[in-house]
């Protein structure tokens, strides 16, 4: 397979291919995911939740970030590996969002994304300026929580959905590459799709858009404290990794392991 670039997923887009998207966060599961041809991986700040058992993402820092950047990005030959910039390194101002951006290339992804719209235009174009490949997110923006009053579908109501356009097409004429549709009605995913002549990639933003992704731990089912309605599990890794430790628990307690083929002679 060929590295994905930034021209081929735009490419996806006027050629009406669909764009496949996953978050990774460690060397195994990175490779796995390459191996399966996925377009881009994305090391997310959900590593904050999933990973790290954090309410939000907020806590996560660069430094985590780019820890988690360098293990994937050993890992991957195929896909466009993604750094997702962490709460704080880019709302105090552009220099600090170019500043982590080149760090997160330093680190071994080819492209970032960072949450916002209208507001963050200045950072997305500041980016773009020095070619720096940048994926907005907007819609349901985990970062801003608070603002929101918890995880919840945003652009049901008609004023909400027009802002949500207006940010969408912001974040287009700054300079992205793509942006994240996370948490909207689907008519609102089609609209925005249709607007734009950058790809667009649905996390809960219904069938319309040009790409979809998910977190890779709730795709195998690895985490359950909580199940958006977005999500689809094709698979249940917890169950089975839970019963693969308990049957070694009871080999060791019962003797059966390690038997002699386990052993050195």
């Amino acid at each position: 397979m060929n590295k994905i670039t930034i021209t081929e997923i735009q490419k996806r887009k006027r050629e009406g291919r669909k764009i496949t998207m996953l978050t990774a966060y460690d060397f195994p599961f990175a490779q796995i995911v390459d191996e399966a041809g996925i377009d881009m991986i994305l090391i997310g700040d959900s590593l904050g939740v999933v990973v790290q058992g954090n309410d939000s993402t907020l806590s996560v820092t660069m430094d985590e970030m780019l820890y988690h950047t360098r293990i994937v990005s050993r890992a991957v030959e195929h896909a466009l590996v993604v750094g997702d910039m962490p709460f704080m390194s880019f709302q105090p101002g552009v220099e600090d969002a170019v500043r982590n951006a080149c760090r997160f290339l330093q680190a071994g992804a080819s492209a970032v994304k960072l949450e916002g719209g209208g507001a963050v235009a200045d950072r997305i174009r500041a980016l773009a300026r020095m070619d720096i490949p940048v994926m907005g997110h907007i819609g349901l923006t985990p970062q801003s929580i608070h603002r929101m009053g918890g995880y919840k579908v945003q652009g049901r109501e008609p004023e909400m959905a027009g802002r949500i356009l207006a940010d969408a097409k912001a974040v287009e004429e700054a300079g992205a590459f793509a942006v994240v549709l996370e948490g909207i009605p689907m008519e609102l995913g089609r609209k925005i799709t249709k607007a734009l002549s950058i790809p667009t990639i649905g996390i809960g933003g219904g069938p319309h858009c040009d790409g979809q992704v998910l977190v890779l731990h709730d795709l195998l089912g690895l985490f359950d404290r909580f199940h958006p309605t977005f999500v689809k599990t094709y698979a249940n890794l917890k169950s089975q990794a839970l019963d693969a430790i308990k049957r070694y628990k009871e080999e060791v307690e019962t003797g059966k392991f390690p038997s002699e083929k386990e052993s050195y002679k």
